[in-house]
């Protein structure tokens, strides 16, 4: 197992990019953007222009945008409104009126990409099946971060979110997921993270790899890897804080199918009916053998049967 500290790095130099996300004069639009999950550094020069210039800035708490708006330096014009998960619903029809009627409508969560475990489809949504403008300005996100430092596949990838509180439901995803072979990212809040570290390794071996990430790009940024054998004895030993996202390994590939194994499968519905040649071919679909191999194996099994020893 092995852990990394990390401390905060002063923000890389970007590249001006002219323009921000407006769109064409008069025309309303629907811009998600990205905040920073830790480093104000992250921020990027279209984000500090979107909140400037926005007519509406839909946010998941005021605090957090005057918090953000002060660290960067920068002063909104358009007018706030809280969009969170409990009145998010509500809040679509009157966004969409804002639109509607020419209004560049920012939508931002407390950190990362609206719409990912945040604020923000229902109105994406809706606003994309009216024909209504959607873009983005791209920023940081904790998924993409917390993958990219793991270590572990990025060539396919699925995020799952929170896992359900109740045990009852928890296992029940955890057994949908169970043969699932790509890297699978997840986020837990601390105070469950052992807890579902326990049914990470009881549903996928004790030996499967994984990885913690926690307060990424902030002060105390940590990375935790090792089996989930080990990562559930690292969380035992003291209290684990912050925003956290655990990268989980996906199933091993299962081991190749061979011919001779499968004779009795085939021989089984021969003897229900099935014509040889149907019953290896069905076999062989569903294991992934070739159909002419494993029928010229039966045949040479029940040779071998005939002539014997």
């Amino acid at each position: 197992m092995h852990t990394e500290p990390h401390d905060d790095a002063p923000p890389a130099s970007t590249e001006d990019r002219p323009g921000g996300p407006a769109g064409p004069e008069g025309t309303g639009q629907v811009v998600l953007a990205g905040t920073p999950i830790g480093n104000l550094g992250d921020a990027s020069p279209r984000l500090r222009e979107a909140l400037e210039t926005a007519d509406v800035l839909a946010v998941e708490d005021t605090r957090r945008l005057r918090r953000l708006t002060a660290g960067l330096g920068v002063t909104t014009r358009g007018r706030v409104i809280t969009h969170h998960e409990h009145n998010e619903a509500g809040r679509v029809a009157e966004l969409l009126d804002a639109v509607r009627e020419g209004r560049t409508v920012l939508v931002l969560s407390d950190a990362g990409m609206p719409t990912v475990s945040d604020p923000g489809y229902r109105l994406a949504e809706a606003a994309a099946a009216e024909g209504l403008l959607v873009t983005a300005v791209p920023g940081p996100s904790a998924v993409l971060t917390a993958l990219a430092v793991s270590g572990l596949p990025t060539d396919r990838f699925t995020f799952e979110g929170f896992l359900p509180r109740r045990s009852s439901d928890r296992a029940a995803r955890l057994a949908e997921l169970h043969g699932e072979r790509r890297t699978m990212v997840f986020y837990e809040a601390p105070h469950r993270l052992e807890t579902m570290l326990t049914a990470l390794r009881d549903a996928f071996g004790a030996e499967r790899r994984a990885v913690v990430a926690r307060e990424l790009t902030k002060l105390h940024e940590e990375v935790v890897r090792g089996t989930l054998t080990e990562l559930v004895a690292w969380c035992a030993e003291g209290q684990v804080r912050g925003e956290i996202a655990v990268v989980v390994a996906g199933a091993p590939a299962p081991e190749a199918a061979r011919p001779e194994d499968l004779v009795g499968e085939v021989e089984e519905l021969v003897a229900g009916g099935v014509r040889l040649k149907d019953a290896a071919g069905r076999v062989a679909e569903r294991s992934g053998v070739g159909k002419r191999e494993l029928y010229e194996t039966v045949l040479g099994a029940r040779k071998d049967r005939v002539t014997g020893p």
